[in-house]
């Protein structure tokens, strides 16, 4: 069996080493994450969409194997859309566009957004909220070539395709402008401070999880491994190259943020080290700028599950406070 991925979703096919046939199957379309051949020659595969988890499928039809306990609530499903090449999911509530938006943009940066049930997504969904994830250049993915775009112009070759989407989803009426979030963790995290720095006007609210706020404090905190993929994609140390990093770094825009701003962080992240965000925090404070706080005690995410409902809870009523819009779901 090969599974091959392309934009966001999964191919599968059965390559027969006798023949060296390759063969597309039926499989239904989403994310499929394994897939084995039964002893009498069906094929099952286990599969996520947006409007389901995991579940086996069979090739010759149906679920075979799901997770024990109540299913959860289908989700919307994702609508495509390519903008000047970047490609985005977009989930729309019902009711009359344009909606309040959120873009919660993925980490990695080598990472990338697929067709899969993420409940995060849906919950901001459910409260009225068109959420759009965008595969900015620097996702993996999509080509060796486009995945390296942002090297030697960090965070800012990510933000120009950030800009072409929320142009596009305004233009096509999707999204409300006096109501769109940026938000993200990790790398998302990072672009989020970024982008409410270098692109105020844009954004009415920012919600930066787990984010690099200082990127020098961070490149000396991080993990040794961390400090040469760093060299890689700024084509040097911030010793070498001081100017990409300055203009790749958070810090130096937190004058120009003009919308609140509800920083997530974890206590003990070994990636994306809370002294970055320390200091972020203290100039944040110097400015006068509005922002809400929430720290929590483990690494780069909780695995609680209580925790991760806590915070999408939370995040979820930040933006109730500040728009106007839907207060969480009890």
């Amino acid at each position: 069996m090969i599974g091959h991925e392309h934009r966001g979703r999964t191919e599968l096919f059965r390559f027969d080493l006798g023949t060296r046939a390759l063969e597309k199957l039926n499989a239904q379309p989403g994310t499929i994450t394994t897939a084995r051949v039964h002893p009498d020659g069906d094929v099952w595969y286990q599969l996520t969409n947006a409007r389901a988890p995991a579940a086996t499928h069979s090739l010759s039809g149906g679920v075979v194997l799901r997770a024990p306990g109540e299913p959860a609530p289908a989700g919307v499903a994702f609508r495509d859309l390519d903008v000047d090449g970047v490609h985005v999911f977009v989930a729309e509530p019902a009711g009359q566009a344009p909606h309040p938006t959120i873009f919660i943009v993925h980490g990695g940066p080598r990472s990338h957004d697929q067709d899969a049930f993420y409940p995060g997504v849906q919950a901001w969904v459910d409260h009225g909220f068109a959420v759009v994830l965008a595969n900015y250049r620097g996702s993996d993915g999509y080509g060796k070539e486009w995945r390296d775009a942002i090297v030697g112009r960090v965070g800012l070759t990510e933000l120009e395709d950030l800009a072409k989407v929320y142009n596009r989803v305004i233009a096509d009426g999707i999204a409300d402008p006096k109501r769109v979030i940026l938000s993200g963790g990790s790398w998302g995290g990072y672009l989020t401070l970024m982008g409410l720095g270098i692109q105020p006007d844009r954004w009415s609210l920012g919600i930066p999880i787990v984010p690099v706020g200082d990127y020098i404090a961070a490149y000396e905190d991080e993990m040794e491994s961390l400090k040469k993929w760093d060299d890689a994609v700024f084509e040097g140390s911030p010793d070498q190259v001081p100017d990409k990093y300055r203009l790749s770094n958070p810090l130096t825009y937190a004058e120009n943020i003009r919308v609140p701003m509800l920083l997530i962080v974890g206590q003990n992240d070994p990636r994306c080290p809370s002294r970055s965000v320390d200091i972020y925090r203290e100039r944040l404070m110097q400015l006068g700028k509005k922002f809400e706080e929430y720290r929590f005690d483990a690494g780069h995410g909780s695995l609680v599950v209580d925790e991760q409902i806590r915070q999408v809870e939370m995040q979820i009523a930040f933006a109730a406070r500040n728009l106007g819009t839907q207060e969480p779901i009890a």
